[in-house]
């Protein structure tokens, strides 16, 4: 049976977290003595009441996590933190609308990015504060946090790890999960604050500098301007937010290991090589077509490429250029880009590196078996076996992905839709990217979509970012039966 005393319990205290995030936000609120102080205070108030009621009504459970029980804590905060935090947006009037409040906050937990706003320099500095957050928050993830300090409360996050952490194979650096976490999250606040002075440094004043590195290593994309990066026009802040992107690509134990100087561990590492040379191969390929097909130079097109290729490959979204002007060959690579993602372990979103890796290899062992039927050809990355149960699962996954950007994609041409704004979107929507094709391209908001497809798109945000599997089991049957 699922431990829905416990659930609700952790939801509760997950809330009172995020009042404190609301009241954080409050304090910018006041700093800039914007209009949206007292919205925060009505939205943390609805919050911390629902948190204490929850925290209290969930008293008394068990103390321990079954692999069940992670799955449902898992989308459920999801859901809950989406929904009490779409409170300043709805609140205050600036996103009055339901769908989109609830559309604009899903797509920052989930680290997507996608707006629907069209006059983002309008909102108090509270508000954008309160963007920049949720990204950073749900980058590495709700529950990531909270398995930090799950122990404080006598629970396992063991389980709550299994269900929220992304790719095939999760891997731990200290046998005490909890440990693992406090250390994740500290090379994460570390590379946010080296960030923010390096951008300083490059002219942005401090507020824009905290905001942007919120949505650089949440790998979220939410900017204080419209125009995004490119409203600051300077190479500077391009080739610095373009490191750190893809230092945020990089699956995080990987910088552990960095920064414990196991280097060999590093260099090695199959996924990390796929990660390095795929953002090497579209970035010279997207520079060269682009310099001799439009006015830009030779620097110009590798720094527009090199961007571009970052920000989509690790599902951050930012642009400093409008691609959708570009030859239409490149949005079929961009495209491609979006798809695959970075590392597993990241902040990012996509089918990511390691199953495109695991993928490649398999393909390539079928050739293998045709010519020799008898041969054992075991899957091997980093130098060891992956077992047939982790093989199936990145099959499964693979299929289940094509499978579902599919059907999203009639579904949003059965709304009216056009084709290829339904395929930006639902690619964008599932690998948690931002921005999609057409006119949901990085110039355009998406407020135009009909309220049914931004509930659609915001179901597939929330898929992509629990890894499909973790909120597909809710609807089986099997799920719920007792064992």
């Amino acid at each position: 049976m699922i431990n829905f005393k416990t659930i609700i319990r952790i939801i509760g205290i997950l809330l009172l977290l995020e009042t404190v995030m609301l009241l954080a936000c409050s304090a910018i609120s006041y700093y800039y003595n914007d209009e949206a102080l007292l919205d925060f205070w009505k939205s943390a108030g609805i919050t911390a009441g629902a948190g204490l009621l929850m925290a209290i009504a969930g008293k008394g459970g068990e103390k321990q996590l079954t692999r069940r029980d992670g799955y449902v804590l898992v989308s459920l905060a999801w859901v809950a933190f989406s929904l009490f935090g779409m409170l300043p947006f709805y609140i205050s009037g600036y996103v009055p609308d339901i769908t989109n409040a609830f559309f604009e906050t899903m797509s920052g937990f989930t680290s997507t990015g996608a707006t629907v706003l069209d006059n983002i320099e309008s909102l108090p500095h509270g508000l954008l504060f309160w963007r920049g957050m949720t990204q950073w928050i749900g980058g590495l993830g709700i529950i990531m946090f909270t398995i930090a300090v799950l122990p404080i409360f006598g629970v396992s996050g063991l389980q709550v790890f299994a269900a929220e952490a992304s790719g095939p194979t999760h891997d731990k650096v200290h046998p005490r999960i909890g440990i693992t976490a406090k250390w994740i999250w500290s090379i994460y606040t570390g590379l946010t604050l080296i960030l923010v002075v390096l951008l300083m440094l490059g002219g942005m004043d401090w507020f824009d500098s905290v905001c942007h590195a919120f949505a650089t290593t949440g790998t979220g994309g939410f900017s204080t301007k419209q125009a995004s990066v490119a409203y600051y026009n300077s190479p500077y802040i391009e080739y610095v937010i373009s490191i750190f992107m893809f230092i945020s690509g990089i699956n995080f134990t990987l910088l552990l290991f960095f920064v414990n100087r196991k280097f060999k561990k590093v260099i090695d590492n199959a996924e990390l090589k796929w990660y390095f040379w795929s953002v090497v191969g579209f970035t010279t390929v997207i520079a060269v077509v682009l310099y001799y097909t439009s006015s830009t130079g030779v620097e110009e097109a590798f720094r527009k490429s090199l961007f571009q290729v970052i920000s989509l490959q690790t599902s951050t979204g930012f642009a400093t250029d409008d691609y959708m002007l570009w030859t239409p060959m490149l949005w079929g690579l961009l495209t491609v880009v979006m798809i695959m993602g970075a590392c597993a372990g990241s902040t990012t979103g996509g089918l990511k590196c390691i199953r495109m890796v695991i993928l490649a290899k398999v393909s390539r062992n079928e050739f293998k078996h045709i010519l020799h039927p008898n041969a054992v050809l075991p899957v091997r990355v980093n130098k060891q076996v992956i077992s047939p149960s982790i093989v199936s699962t990145v099959l499964a996954f693979f299929f289940l992905y094509i499978i579902i950007i599919i059907v999203g994609i009639l579904i949003m041409m059965g709304m009216g839709i056009g084709a290829e704004e339904s395929i930006g979107c639902v690619i964008s929507s599932i690998g948690n990217m931002g921005p999609g094709l057409g006119d949901t391209g990085p110039a355009y908001s998406w407020n135009a979509l009909p309220d049914a497809a931004k509930w659609l798109l915001s179901f597939l945000m929330l898929l992509g970012r629990l890894e499909l599997f973790t909120v597909l089991l809710l609807f089986t049957p099997e799920f719920w039966k007792r064992n």
